[in-house]
C-alpha cells in the first residue's frame, strides 16, 4: 500500500487535480491587471469595513482587471437564510456591483464558478488528494479528548499550543495502519504536513503593511473537515489559485496567517498572490480608541446608512477619505470631478488604522448634497421617506411646491450645506409647509428681545416695505431702509465702527423678519423662503 492507495480510499470519486486545472484557464490580462475579491460568509451582517475592502478592491481592479465576490460558507452554522443576497444587495446599494459573483439562487456569473464554496467540495477534495499523493498531507484519527490532552500537555510543558512536531500523533503514522483504520470506520480529517521550522524566519513585504518577518509555520493544520469540506486555510489556497486572484485585500486580522498561506502555495507549486492587510477602522472611546464593534457601534452595519438615509455618495466619499488622506485636498481643488479620477495608492493606505468619525462623514455628506440639484434631493428624499417617514412623504407628495423648497440656495456658488441625511429633512423644510409651523410657538429673536419692538419692525416691515415682485438687491435694500428707520445700522461693519450709535444693525432687523416667518434664526436665503410662502400665507402666519 502506498500513498496514492491512501488518496483514493479517502477520495474515490475525486478527479485528478490537472482537470481544475484546464478546465480554469488561466486570465488574459493586461499588464498590471488586478484581480482581486471581496470574500464574506453570509452571516446575515454586513459590516461597513467589507463596503471598505470592496471599495478599494474595485479601484484596484479599474483598470482591465477583475473584482469578483466569491461566497466563503464552509462553516455552515453561521449561515442564515437570505445571506448571499444580503451581501449582493449591500454592494448593489453602493455601486461596487462585483464583475463575477454567485446570486440568491446559486446562479454563477462569470467563468471561474462556483462563487460559493460549499458548491465547490469536490474541487477542494482533488487538491487535497494532491497533496496526500505528494506526501503532504495525512488522516487525522485524533479525537477532541486526544487534542484537548495535547493542549493540557503542552500547557504543563509551558510550550506552544497546537498539532505540530513532536505532537503530531498522526503524522507519521504507518499508510497500513491509516488504511485499516479508514476502512473500520475510524473517524478522521484531513491534515497539511508542515514543512516549516518556526526557527527560521520568511520575510514578505505587504501591499499596505510593507516589510515584515513571521517564523515559518510548523502547524499541521486541519485542509478537510470531518464532513468533507475544506477550512478557510485550504479554501483560500485553492480558490485564489483557480480563479487567478493575484492580489488578495483583507482585514489584517489575517496578517498572522501569511507565514501558513505563502507556505501553502509553495507546497501545492502554486504561485501566491500579492497580500494587502487594510488596517481596522477605529473609533475613539473615551481618551483611547478601539475596534469598530458590530456589538457596540451601529454605524458598523451597512443597514445603518440606509435607515439614515446617509446617500451612497457620502459613505464611499468618507471611506476614500479614511483610504488615503490625500482624497480630501483633492476633493478640494476638483469640487466637481467624479470620484473615480482620483489617483487612488494602495500603498499609501494607514498602516495602524484610521479613526472613523461619524461627525466627520457627516461633514462629507453635506457637502456631497450641497451638489445634489433639487430634483435629485427630491427624489433621494422621497425614496428614503417611502420606507421610513410617512409623516415625510405626505409632505413631499407636492412634488411641484417641495421641489421650489428644496430648491433655495441650491445650485449656487455656495450652495447650502445644511442636509447631512435624508432623515434630517422634514425638520429642516418642516417651517415651510403650513401646518407643520407653529406661528405660536415660542420664538428666540437673538439680539432683539423687546416684544413691542418686534411687533413695531414686523408691521412696519410688512405695511410699508415688502413688496412681493421686488428683486432680490430692491429687497435687501428697503430691508437696509427699515433697519434705519428704526435706528438700527444699514451695515454691519458700520454697526461696529461705532456700537453705541445704533440700536443694532440690518442683520439684527431681517432676523427678526425672519424668526416671525419661520420661526427659526438660521435658514437659507430668507428672500427665496418670502418668495415661495407668498404674501397671503406671510401675513397669516404674522
Amino acid at each position: 500500500m502506498d500513498r496514492k492507495d491512501l488518496a483514493n480510499l479517502i477520495f474515490p470519486n475525486a478527479k485528478d487535480y490537472t482537470y481544475y486545472e484546464e478546465k480554469y484557464a488561466k486570465r488574459n490580462l493586461t499588464e498590471n491587471a488586478i484581480v482581486t475579491r471581496f470574500a464574506p460568509s453570509p452571516t446575515g451582517f454586513v459590516h461597513i469595513g467589507g463596503i471598505y475592502q470592496s471599495l478599494i478592491a474595485k479601484v484596484m481592479a479599474k483598470n482591465g482587471g477583475v473584482f469578483f465576490v466569491r461566497i466563503e460558507d464552509t462553516d455552515q452554522k453561521r449561515e442564515v437564510e437570505g445571506g448571499i443576497k444580503q451581501i449582493l444587495d449591500a454592494l448593489k446599494d453602493f455601486d461596487l456591483c462585483p464583475d463575477e459573483y454567485i446570486d440568491e439562487n446559486d446562479v454563477d456569473h462569470g467563468n471561474y464558478g462556483p462563487y460559493k464554496q460549499s458548491l465547490r467540495k469536490d474541487i477542494y477534495q482533488s487538491y487535497a488528494k494532491k497533496l496526500l499523493e505528494e506526501g503532504n498531507a495525512y488522516p487525522c484519527f485524533c479525537s477532541a479528548e486526544d487534542l484537548d490532552k495535547i493542549r493540557e500537555n503542552q500547557e504543563k510543558a509551558k510550550e506552544r499550543t497546537g498539532y505540530y512536531g513532536k505532537w503530531t500523533k498522526c503524522r507519521n503514522m504507518p499508510i497500513d495502519m491509516a488504511i485499516e483504520k479508514i476502512k473500520n470506520g475510524d473517524p478522521y480529517i484531513v491534515r497539511f504536513k508542515s514543512p516549516g521550522n518556526p526557527d527560521k524566519k520568511i520575510k514578505h513585504k505587504d501591499v499596505i503593511k510593507g516589510s515584515v518577518e513571521f517564523p515559518e509555520n510548523d502547524q499541521d493544520i486541519v485542509i478537510i473537515k470531518s464532513d468533507g469540506l475544506p477550512t478557510y486555510h485550504f479554501a483560500h489556497l485553492v480558490d485564489d489559485h483557480l480563479m487567478g486572484t493575484n492580489m488578495v485585500i483583507r482585514a489584517d486580522e489575517w496578517l498572522a496567517s501569511v507565514p501558513l498561506h505563502l507556505q501553502l502555495f509553495y507546497v501545492a507549486g502554486f504561485k501566491a498572490p500579492k497580500y494587502a492587510h487594510i488596517a481596522p477602522m477605529m473609533k475613539l472611546d473615551g481618551e483611547g480608541k478601539r475596534k469598530l464593534s458590530k456589538r457596540k457601534d451601529p454605524e458598523s452595519a451597512v443597514s445603518y446608512y440606509k435607515e439614515e438615509g446617509i446617500p451612497k455618495e457620502s459613505v464611499l466619499e468618507y471611506l476614500m477619505n479614511i483610504a488615503n488622506s490625500n482624497f480630501e485636498i483633492w476633493r478640494k481643488q476638483n469640487p466637481d470631478k467624479k470620484m473615480e479620477e482620483f489617483d487612488f495608492d494602495i500603498k499609501k493606505m494607514s498602516v495602524s488604522g484610521a479613526l472613523f468619525d461619524m461627525v466627520k462623514m457627516l461633514d462629507v455628506s453635506k457637502n456631497v448634497i450641497s451638489k445634489f440639484s433639487a430634483e435629485e434631493v427630491y427624489n433621494e428624499t422621497y425614496n428614503w421617506a417611502k420606507e421610513y417617514d410617512k409623516e415625510l412623504l405626505e409632505m413631499l407628495e407636492n412634488k411641484e411646491y417641495s421641489l421650489k423648497v428644496l430648491g433655495i440656495e441650491r445650485g449656487n456658488a455656495k450652495p447650502r450645506k445644511d442636509i447631512a441625511k435624508w432623515s434630517d429633512v422634514k425638520h429642516i423644510i418642516s417651517y415651510m409647509y403650513d401646518d407643520k409651523f407653529d406661528k405660536n410657538g415660542e420664538f428666540e429673536y437673538q439680539k432683539i428681545t423687546d416684544k413691542d419692538e418686534i411687533d413695531k419692525i414686523v408691521k412696519l416691515y410688512f405695511e410699508k416695505y415688502y413688496d412681493e415682485s421686488d428683486d432680490k438687491e430692491t429687497w435687501f435694500n428697503k430691508m437696509k431702509d427699515l433697519s434705519e428707520s428704526l435706528g438700527y445700522a444699514r451695515e454691519v461693519k458700520e454697526y461696529k465702527a461705532n456700537p453705541e450709535g445704533f440700536k443694532g444693525h440690518v442683520g439684527d432687523v431681517s432676523t427678526v423678519i425672519r424668526v416671525k416667518i419661520t420661526g427659526r434664526c438660521n435658514t437659507p436665503d430668507l428672500y427665496e423662503i418670502l418668495k415661495i410662502l407668498g404674501k397671503e400665507r406671510i401675513l397669516k402666519r404674522i
